[in-house]
This record gives C-alpha cells, sequence and structure tokens, in this order.
C-alpha cells in the first residue's frame, strides 16, 4: 500500500515581499505569504460573496535564493509542495502552526508588479526534481503568442511539408 500522498498545489498572488533569512550552514530560506480567493453566489441572498485564504510558503537552498530575488509583493505565483505542520508552546498552551514547504515555483503575470497586463512573463524552478533556474522571458520585441508573420509573395508549393 502507498505511504500516502502530501501535495499542494497554490496560484495566488504575495501579500508583502518576501523575507530571506539564512541558516547557519549558510542555506537561505525564504518566506511568503500567499493570497487565494475563492468567490460564489449565495443562494439565499443572491449576494456574491468572496473568501479569501492566505498561506504561508517556505523555500530552501537555489529556490530560496531565487524566490528572494525574484518576487514581489503582488506578483503571482503557482508553487506546489507540502503541507507541515509545526507544534511549539505559547503560555503553557500547545499551538499547532500549518505552512506549505515549496519543492516547485513559477512566477506568473506580468514583468512588473502582479497581474497578466504586459508581455508573457514567466519563469520556474524546482527543488528536487532538476537543477532550480530563474526566470525566463521572451523578447520584449515580440509578443509570445503570435509568431512574424511570413511574407506572401515569396512563397512556393514546393515549400509546403505536406
Amino acid at each position: 500500500m502507498a505511504r500516502g500522498i502530501n501535495k499542494v498545489i497554490l496560484v495566488g498572488n504575495l501579500g508583502a515581499d518576501p523575507e530571506t533569512r539564512y541558516m547557519p550552514s549558510g542555506n537561505a530560506v525564504t518566506s511568503i505569504r500567499i493570497a487565494t480567493s475563492e468567490s460564489w453566489k449565495d443562494k439565499q441572498t443572491g449576494e456574491q460573496q468572496e473568501r479569501t485564504e492566505w498561506h504561508r510558503v517556505e523555500f530552501f537552498g537555489r529556490l530560496a535564493e531565487i524566490a528572494g530575488e525574484y518576487l514581489k509583493k503582488g506578483r503571482q505565483v503557482y508553487v506546489e509542495g507540502r503541507l507541515r505542520t509545526d507544534e511549539y508552546e505559547k503560555d503553557g498552551i500547545k499551538r499547532y502552526s500549518t505552512k506549505i514547504v515549496a519543492d516547485e515555483m513559477q512566477m506568473l503575470g506580468g514583468r512588473e508588479g502582479g497581474g497578466s497586463e504586459g508581455g508573457g512573463y514567466g519563469g520556474g524552478a524546482q527543488r528536487e526534481r532538476g537543477p532550480a533556474r530563474g526566470p525566463q522571458s521572451a523578447p520584449a520585441s515580440a509578443p509570445r503568442s503570435s509568431p512574424a508573420p511570413m511574407p506572401a509573395d515569396n512563397f512556393d508549393d514546393d515549400d509546403i511539408p505536406f
């Protein structure tokens, strides 16, 4: 039987700039807070309702360095990771804190700030499954979604590949 699956996937916006710190070993740890929202229509009143959930996410190692350098408040981000619950005691009472330990991260939206306006800016980084890599972007002169137009006057039937 399988041991179990602990997998979290979030797409949301950063509520503040990342906070990066370094452990005594020199490894980076970056913490962010991501807001995800859901909306629905109330069946009794017919009014539109919305709820925002806040998630604490931690990155480690090279992924932490990338997140700390490139993520900014308001930026939309895709994160994959796993839940981790820590137990601590405050004023003699046991308390629990749940966070997401990120394994992968993908920056979404435009070049500056959050949202999807602007050129298609994306980039990704992974931990454990492969080497971390910084953001990658399409050249500013050409939009990602439309290829360069082909000149119509130089077209020959022999150029058709089928």
